[in-house]
């Protein structure tokens, strides 16, 4: 199988010649460590655990990719507003008002490089005006939305061996970088008018732009990002969910199943039991990355959801960091829920750095034998 039949058939429910081998991607901090300990510094993570295990390293081709951008543009002006005690207030691309220690920069607020604390003072949506200013970064014929060469990459993409995706913010998780957490759900109760009229921007926006990829070529999965849970409850509840974030989810699995994509899958921390029927009725077919700290059971929710539900993830971090016996039973999971199908098995989250060089290898061993890679 190619790396894309193996990956729609691991989370479809068929039967791929062995699963998907993604033990999970570590952050700056987690190689840094790593480099201390034995991985070379200009050697990819990935090719040197495979070599170290024995298995055939696969890496995409990266030059035939579609990348589909869904950023504001124009960004906000990043700037450092203020910098005292070891940290600085700035305002980042987004255009929060944001504080972090100075041991990091600009790069940090741009993508998940590493685990980075900060503290937010304020968020660029607050009023009407606000709002209608923002819309005006979104327009969905923006030349930035598709790579200069797309018909060319298009003309690859029809006969592709590698994953094609499309990732994007979900609705919950836009909204909150536009109001801010807190701001976001005192409007779902005093002014859920603003919520929804903001909810069908984005769902109509996100829409436009995929019927410009959908023009001339095809995806296999689509990634929502929706950070929305806690340890033990999600951030809003499942009824406030439907009314305000389903619509969203609904209307862009509809629109990619219409276009042969079957893999619909939303990352979000924390525990999701409650969200999943939401999801489910929703078009969504896929979770991740399953926090087992946060209360998830991959076992029990195999039971209760069945094949309505497949997962990638799962595997606690914290028992990767310890190793030996630790690990062997946060991985007892896994046959059971491979004997059915419909999962990815990997580290719950980005791989922190108290995982060791040599305990993300002996864990890596173990997962390449349970998926059949060895």
């Amino acid at each position: 199988m190619t790396t894309r039949e193996r990956f729609i058939a691991s989370l479809n429910f068929s039967k791929p010649d062995k699963f998907c081998f993604m033990p999970g991607g570590p952050r700056e901090s987690t190689l840094k460590r790593w480099h201390s300990e034995g991985l070379p510094e200009n050697q990819d993570y990935m090719e040197a655990v495979c070599n170290i295990i024995g298995i055939e390293y696969e890496k995409q081709d990266a030059s035939k990719y579609i990348s589909v951008s869904f950023r504001m543009n124009p960004m906000f002006e990043e700037k450092i507003i203020e910098h005292k005690d070891g940290h600085y207030i700035v305002q980042d691309w987004m255009g929060a008002i944001v504080e972090i220690s100075d041991q990091y920069d600009f790069t940090y607020l741009r993508s998940a490089k590493d685990f980075v604390t900060r503290k937010w003072y304020k968020f660029p949506v607050e009023t009407r005006k606000d709002w209608e200013e923002m819309k005006k970064r979104y327009n969905p014929d923006d030349p930035i939305r598709l790579p200069e060469n797309f018909d060319k990459l298009a003309e690859f993409n029809k006969n592709r061996t590698w994953i094609q995706s499309l990732y994007f913010a979900g609705p919950f998780w836009q909204l909150r970088e536009w109001c801010g957490f807190e701001g976001l759900c005192m409007l779902m109760v005093e002014d859920p008018a603003f919520v929804e009229e903001m909810a069908v921007f984005w769902k109509d926006f996100v829409l436009a732009v995929m019927e410009r990829f959908f023009e001339k070529a095809t995806c296999d999965h689509i990634l929502i990002s929706e950070d929305m849970a806690y340890k033990e409850k999600s951030m809003i509840s499942p009824q406030m969910a439907r009314k305000f974030l389903a619509p969203c989810w609904k209307a862009w699995s509809e629109r990619v199943r219409r276009a042969g994509c079957t893999l619909i899958e939303i990352d979000s921390d924390g525990y999701i039991g409650e969200l999943i029927p939401v999801w489910i009725e929703s078009g969504v077919n896929i979770c991740s990355p399953i926090e087992i700290a946060a209360g998830n059971d991959l076992v029990e929710y195999r039971k209760k959801f069945g094949r309505n539900m497949a997962y990638r993830g799962g595997v606690d971090k914290r028992a990767i960091a310890k190793g030996g016996k630790a690990l062997q039973e946060a991985m007892e999971f896994i046959p059971h829920l491979l004997e059915d199908g419909g999962c990815i098995p990997s580290c719950d989250h980005g791989v922190p750095p108290d995982i060791s060089w040599q305990n993300f290898i002996e864990y890596s061993r173990q997962l390449a034998k349970m998926t059949g890679w060895l």
